[in-house]
């Protein structure tokens, strides 16, 4: 497996999951598991970890984790660290557990928490361990339903905020949510993920790589930082502009506002391409910002351009 980027800040949310190695059981027995919960626990009382979701399977688990103090590599550590020793004395086995290091998505949380929190808990059922979610013990739907006491360490708060401000209430609210995609076809809303690290629309991403993202000597290896590094070309540019607009004085602008805005080509050789001087340049990019200001058909144009700019050339 690809060695991660990871991208770590107070008070990033991540979704993890990891593998048992070889694909085999990391949970055999009712014990395993509550083991495993213990270590969530600890990781909120020691290192400040906020779990607001969890499911384990049998030979995975997902979480849904929120990092105040921007140290998840300390938390997972601990973790699939303790976890891995408690499974391996038992059992009187040594070496690896888990399938390689852990796999962390970012996620831009107010807009992917609810819709993670329901593909995680729906997990079981798409495994057939169950019939409807309800049914599961080991994850953390119960306690969202209300149909057992919740975990004093999971913080349901959060994600039950967004159906409602008396709790009785969210959750009915959120079982509704949830029963409304059993026994339905749906699409992860991980396949949305940019550049196998971050799940978001176009403005968190550009806020991450703006903010975050720190690519060292030691990284460029890594598949992902090809997204943070590399820039789109003007063909591509241009071909994915013709497929969206038709030719004239705005489809010439978006190829200038693009090439100006999402790349480090300068306003003079752009201006070269168009025959036209920088200022004209200049004055197209504004133009296009305005129209994106006002008109919402543009913009929606011109934000589905841009990310499938990013997916189809960055998406590893």
């Amino acid at each position: 497996m690809a060695r991660q980027l990871r991208i770590n800040y107070p008070g990033a949310f991540y979704h993890v999951t990891s593998r048992g190695n070889e694909q085999k059981a990391v949970f055999k027995s009712k014990r395993d598991r509550e083991k495993f919960l213990e270590y969530l626990e600890t990781a909120t009382l020691r290192y400040k970890a906020v779990v607001h979701v969890y499911c384990l399977l049998n030979n995975h688990y997902h979480i849904l984790i929120e990092t105040p103090s921007g140290n998840l590599p300390q938390i997972m550590r601990h973790i699939n660290g303790a976890y891995t020793t408690h499974f391996n004395v038992k059992r009187s086995r040594s070496g690896h557990l888990f399938q390689g290091r852990y796999k962390a998505i970012l996620v831009d949380a107010d807009a992917y928490a609810k819709e993670l929190s329901r593909y995680i808990h729906l997990n079981p059922v798409r495994a057939k361990m169950a019939e409807k979610p309800e049914e599961y013990k080991w994850s953390s739907y119960l306690d969202y339903i209300g149909e057992r006491k919740s975990h004093e360490w999971l913080n349901r708060d959060f994600i039950l905020g967004y159906f409602g401000k008396k709790v009785p209430a969210a959750e009915r609210e959120y079982k509704r949510f949830v029963s409304s995609l059993e026994g339905k076809e749906h699409e992860s809303p991980l396949k949305e993920v940019f550049a196998s690290t971050i799940l978001g629309d176009r403005g968190f991403i550009e806020y991450v790589k703006k903010n975050f993202v720190k690519i060292k000597e030691t990284d460029k290896e890594i598949p992902a930082t090809k997204a943070f590094t590399e820039e789109a070309s003007m063909e591509e540019i241009f071909e994915a502009v013709d497929k969206m607009f038709s030719e004239g004085r705005l489809s010439r602008d978006v190829k200038q506002y693009l090439w100006h805005r999402y790349t480090s080509v300068h306003l003079k050789k752009i201006g070269e391409q168009f025959k036209i001087s920088e200022s004209a340049v200049s004055h197209a990019v504004s133009r296009v910002s305005k129209t994106i200001a006002k008109d919402k058909e543009v913009r929606k144009k011109i934000d589905k351009l841009i990310n499938k700019l990013n997916h189809s050339r960055f998406k590893t």
